[in-house]
């Protein structure tokens, strides 16, 4: 039997509010648990139809379904179980979800294809940050980070999946993701040290790749190389998944250990890419290659996200 060569991918996604729909409100000015305005069954429909839709693009497309897929901005489980029973998942995936003590209850989750990886374990890590005088009703949380632990043709791959505090008010987020990454950076200095097995890292890091805190992630303490972004050409190369006023970004990335890089591992890295299909652009010439976003502030338009998904691809011998 003749070995042929296929290709598998790694996916992330910030589906902007993945959230279940709202009770109806007693009074219109009451808070709702989404945030959202208006956000009704219907809306909600709209919403999980046009995630699937943007997968059925994907293995249109990429001739592929990717084997792992990251998201952010979950509101709970239940938007993911519906998902992974739509076309095209057709719960061949599972879910992995925890739910986070983010203030919105804004969580990660990742979807796997049961039928190529193993789970052998996952947790959630939690980050509190103290704001004065260490009362623990005084702390700040935000999303937890996604660890999983997965088994793919006899090798072992750790995922995070993350969801860094946003960039807002002046940056003044910017320490909280300091600390989040060197915390991620330690597990992958121990994971390489002691267990020497393949890491990804994807997410929704609220820094471009050029950045300091993501460019110090990839390294050690001697500056020896802990992770390849293959996000980093794109975007010098002006390649963006999202957009805020005029300016473009690059928030969304996947980082990749050594082994993917080394012929002798199982998957091995070929492309990087963002998918920013045509059918997941804006509409209106004015934000033209854009993403169609579903709300842009509390004005409903329907669209599937403000942001585009990335994905990385890995050719495979079966």
């Amino acid at each position: 039997m003749v070995d042929r060569v296929v290709q598998e991918l790694v996916a992330f996604y910030n589906v902007e509010n993945l959230f279940s729909p709202d009770p109806p409100a007693v009074h219109p000015l009451d808070p709702t648990p989404s945030g959202l305005r208006n956000w009704d069954e219907r809306r909600y429909r709209n919403k999980v139809q046009k995630v699937a839709q943007v997968f059925e693009l994907m293995r249109e497309a990429e001739n592929a379904l990717p084997m792992i897929i990251g998201f952010s901005e979950i509101q709970g489980q239940a938007p993911l179980d519906e998902l992974a029973a739509m076309a095209p998942f057709n719960l061949d995936y599972a879910v992995v979800h925890y739910d986070s003590m983010d203030e919105r209850g804004v969580d990660v989750a990742l979807l796997y294809d049961k039928n190529k990886l193993e789970l052998i374990s996952s947790d959630p890590i939690t980050y509190f940050f103290e704001i004065k005088d260490n009362n623990p009703a005084n702390y700040d949380t935000t999303r937890d980070i996604l660890r999983c632990k997965f088994r793919y043709s006899g090798e072992i791959i750790n995922v995070f999946v993350l969801h860094l505090p946003s960039k807002r008010e002046k940056n003044i987020n910017k320490p909280k993701r300091e600390f989040i990454l060197n915390d991620i950076r330690e597990k992958v200095i121990e994971i390489k040290s002691d267990l020497n097995e393949a890491i990804i890292i994807c997410g929704d890091f609220n820094e471009n790749p050029d950045d300091d805190n993501v460019r110090n992630l990839v390294y050690d303490d001697q500056s020896d190389k802990l992770l390849e972004n293959p996000f980093l050409d794109l975007y010098l190369n002006k390649n963006y998944s999202t957009y805020h006023h005029k300016h473009g970004l690059l928030f969304d990335q996947i980082l990749l250990s050594k082994q993917f890089f080394e012929t002798s591992f199982p998957l091995n890295f070929s492309s990087a890419k963002i998918f920013n299909h045509y059918k997941l652009s804006n509409w209106d010439k004015k934000f033209a290659g854009r993403p169609f976003r579903t709300y842009a502030g509390s004005r409903y338009l329907g669209g599937y996200s403000d942001h585009f998904p990335v994905i990385t691809a890995f050719t495979t011998t079966q």
